[in-house]
């Protein structure tokens, strides 16, 4: 039986590199953009042409911002996960647009496709999220279209569906997809990704996030070399 080994404490800084630095990071943004921008099109014109009724919902962060800067600075400080320092950071960061993000955006609003943000930003700092968002350009961006931490997502999300046809999802971890994948083992997210595999690219977008998720705990599983 192989013996799983602990995740070494120079991981976190290798994934925040990978977040802020690597050129692959940026062009799976990219990426999943193009995608997005796709099936967004293909969505609009099997609605007849008309993004009426129909609605786009996206998490916020490693989404459409980028905040591998105050990772890079809880890191450079010795903290991984600081709660005060996250807070600050949403009332007076200064964020930049994930690429292909401001084109997207813009396009679905021409579009007539309603934009929902849906994040677990603290509500507290809900004036100073939207201050962000519009000040980077993003459209839609008004109280009831940036819907922060409070209900689970899925509970915003079926609201949303009230009224709306959600057409297209975009996130970084499951959750920000379907409420089964919050609050799960890893093994029942691996389950419920086998499960929902035909989701992912059509409907659901996936953004890549090295520095952040359920199994940055979890034990790895090396090559048990034959002896």
């Amino acid at each position: 039986m192989t013996k799983p080994v602990k995740r070494h404490p120079h991981e976190h800084a290798v994934a925040i590199r990978y977040q802020q630095r690597s050129a692959e990071v940026r062009a799976l943004q990219r990426q999943s953009y193009a995608l997005a921008t796709l099936r967004l099109r293909d969505a609009v014109a099997a609605n007849g042409g008309s993004g009426a009724g129909l609605a786009v919902v996206s998490d916020i962060d490693e989404t459409i911002l980028d905040n591998s800067a105050v990772m890079a600075h809880a890191m450079v400080q010795g903290r991984r996960d600081n709660v005060e320092t996250w807070k600050l950071w949403e009332r007076e960061g200064d964020p930049h647009l994930i690429p292909g993000a401001a084109d997207f955006f813009a396009l679905a609003d021409r579009l007539g496709v309603t934009i929902f943000y849906v994040s677990d930003r603290f509500n507290e700092n809900k004036l100073a999220t939207i201050a962000t968002l519009s000040r980077l350009g993003l459209p839609q961006v008004s109280a009831d279209h940036v819907q922060l931490f409070g209900p689970p997502k899925a509970e915003r999300r079926a609201a949303i569906e009230r009224n709306h046809r959600i057409v297209l999802q975009l996130g970084d971890t499951l959750h920000d997809f379907h409420g089964a994948f919050a609050g799960v083992t890893l093994e029942d997210q691996h389950r419920l990704t086998e499960d929902h595999a035909g989701r992912f690219g059509e409907d659901w977008i996936v953004f890549p996030n090295a520095a952040h998720g359920t199994w940055m705990e979890a034990d790895l599983r090396p090559w048990n070399v034959p002896t």
